[in-house]
């Protein structure tokens, strides 16, 4: 068992299934439990696409929680048809993937969270790659989480790019700028993964066949979801030369910083709707003089980590 363990807080898509994969695969970290939220897909879909994800590999072990549903200012949500479009509709391109035997825990995600991060503490990594409701509710239900995690790294936001929704925007911020803003300026020991640094790691058809020709079920499963995504990404015109690794890029910074170089910046996310940056990740003026808790990847060692990024799907899917 690693000393590390780890909870992915998934909105199940296709890059979302990826980051599961490595996870999964990776020798360093025990992943304890995937917590379901929106985004790529309602809670519930994405909730059902990991469990059958991970029974596809052979990880029954590994519980999966029901998150929060819907923003913290919203009673409702409802997908995006981008997202429909990039990821599917059922947010896993398409694909029909058999149905794990294990049902969804009875416990909340969000209790869930609380619980580990006071039985793991410095040992946790908390990884959502989705909107940041789950933790904003968290530290609301149990301020002292915020000082016991010991690593909470996000796919999420961008500082030196523009957004994928707006010019300033991500799409996982997007889905909930106030949730973040709180975990922005709560949460300490946090790293931003955004679009600075993965729309600069991509994957090619020529990647997703070489895990067909292992002629495993989980090698072509995940073949052709991810197909599904890189085909998307060059009809939609978001990038013709692969798609980006978003969610498996935030994984491996969370196991393995070197990937990546990171700003010292306290941040922000703005809510206001009415000023035209809303949902925007920025440094924050107020804390400009405070000891620094949270940092920015901005440059990514893409030669280096997209080819061990294969290497690992190589191994988890053979």
């Amino acid at each position: 068992m690693a000393d590390k363990k780890m909870i992915l807080d998934l909105d199940t898509g296709v890059d979302d299934a990826m980051a599961l994969a490595y996870a999964v695969g990776h020798p360093d970290v025990d992943l304890i439990g995937i917590i379901a939220s929106y985004g790529n897909t309602i809670t519930t879909t994405a909730a059902q696409n990991s469990l059958d994800l991970l029974h596809l590999l052979g990880a029954d072990d590994v519980p999966v929680f029901l998150g929060e549903s819907h923003s913290i200012t919203t009673d409702s949500f409802t997908v995006m048809e981008i997202s429909k479009k990039i990821h599917g509709q059922n947010a896993i391109g398409d694909v029909q993937v058999a149905k794990s035997p294990r049902p969804v825990e009875k416990q909340s995600g969000v209790d869930f969270l609380i619980e580990a991060a006071h039985q793991y503490g410095e040992n946790l990594i908390y990884l959502p790659t989705g909107p940041l409701t789950n933790m904003a509710v968290a530290l609301k239900k149990d301020p002292s989480i915020a000082g016991l995690i010991g690593q909470t790294t996000l796919m999420g936001g961008a500082l030196t790019v523009p957004g994928n929704v707006t010019p300033f925007t991500e799409a996982n911020i997007h889905q909930d700028p106030e949730a973040a803003d709180v975990v922005f300026k709560e949460q300490k020991n946090l790293t931003m993964v955004g679009l600075d640094v993965t729309l600069r790691t991509l994957l090619t058809n020529d990647d997703t066949q070489q895990w067909r020709d292992l002629g495993t079920e989980a090698g072509k499963i995940f073949a052709d979801i991810v197909d599904y995504y890189i085909k998307a990404y060059y009809d939609l015109d978001i990038d013709k030369r692969g798609a980006a690794l978003h969610d498996p890029l935030a994984v491996a910074v969370a196991l393995d910083h070197s990937y990546v170089t990171e700003l010292p910046l306290n941040m922000k996310v703005t809510y206001d709707r009415e000023s035209g940056d809303y949902g925007r990740t920025i440094g924050d003026p107020d804390k400009l003089l405070d000891p620094t808790y949270s940092t920015a990847a901005v440059l990514v060692d893409a030669d280096r980590f997209v080819p061990d990024f294969q290497k690992m799907m190589l191994s988890v899917l053979k």
